[in-house]
């Protein structure tokens, strides 16, 4: 288990670009310092998830409820994690922040949605818990040939921020055996059987469970069905973690 230091290469690079591009506010192309890509008024222009949302799904209802309340759906789905939590809403601005560092490789993005994510940390009092007691964020693994094209993990990416910014230890338990078709367009029913024996336990998480973990954080940028993290955390509790909470930028 490692607590995802600062690396001194990537810092090195990381200033050669600021200096050859300087950086620029990925929603209204203003300047921004360092390894932000958001300037501080479009990030504070960003709400996070606010009630009334699902407590297990965290699908925000339009609407007033007094109450916490769980969605119709989640009443019939048996999830292996205790409940979801992303930090921001459905919003425009994130979702192409995040289609640009999956899919057009801007990885300097990154650090920015790691921040965004981390906010649930200081907004929900169920995450206290995981705080207390120095979970360890657990990115969702791609498999080889895609992080290979990729070059980069984007759950690895999020999660390395969350770390700084959380205290929270960073552990690659997962990896992923095969690789599966996309589940953009597949409903939940058809991504639980594309992701049947997709994931097992690495290196670092038989490492990690033998210090019998109470917990675990799941990390992925969006949370939409709850298929995948759902079947990560299905083999983390089997292996013998008692609770898995999952933790993304956004709610798909």
């Amino acid at each position: 288990m490692e607590t995802a230091p600062p690396n001194g290469l990537r810092r090195l690079w990381s200033g050669a670009l600021d200096l050859l591009f300087p950086a620029i506010c990925h929603a209204c192309g203003n300047g921004v310092a360092g390894d932000r890509s958001l300037c501080e008024a479009c990030e504070g222009a960003i709400p996070s998830l606010e009630s009334p949302f699902c407590l297990r799904c965290a699908e925000p209802y339009e609407g007033v409820i007094e109450a916490d309340f769980e969605c119709p759906n989640c009443r019939n789905l048996d999830f292996s994690f205790e409940f979801a939590r992303p930090a921001i809403a459905n919003h425009p601005v994130v979702l192409d922040m995040i289609h640009q560092l999956k899919y057009q490789r801007r990885i300097h993005l990154a650090p920015e949605l790691g921040r965004l994510a981390a906010r649930s940390f200081g907004e929900d009092p169920r995450l206290l818990e995981a705080l207390e007691q120095k979970w360890p964020l657990v990115p969702v693994p791609l498999h080889r040939r895609r992080k290979l094209w990729r070059h980069f993990n984007q759950a690895e990416e999020i999660a390395r921020p969350m770390s700084r910014l959380t205290g929270l230890p960073c552990c690659q338990a997962l990896v992923r055996l095969r690789s599966t078709e996309t589940q953009t367009r597949l409903s939940r029913a058809q991504r639980l059987k594309n992701l049947k024996g997709a994931f097992a336990l690495s290196r670092a998480g038989r490492a990690f469970l033998k210090e019998r973990p109470a917990g675990a954080l799941l990390v992925d940028d969006v949370f939409t069905t709850g298929a995948t993290t759902g079947e990560c955390a299905r083999i983390l509790r089997r292996e013998g973690v008692q609770k898995v909470v999952v933790v993304t930028v956004m709610r798909g």
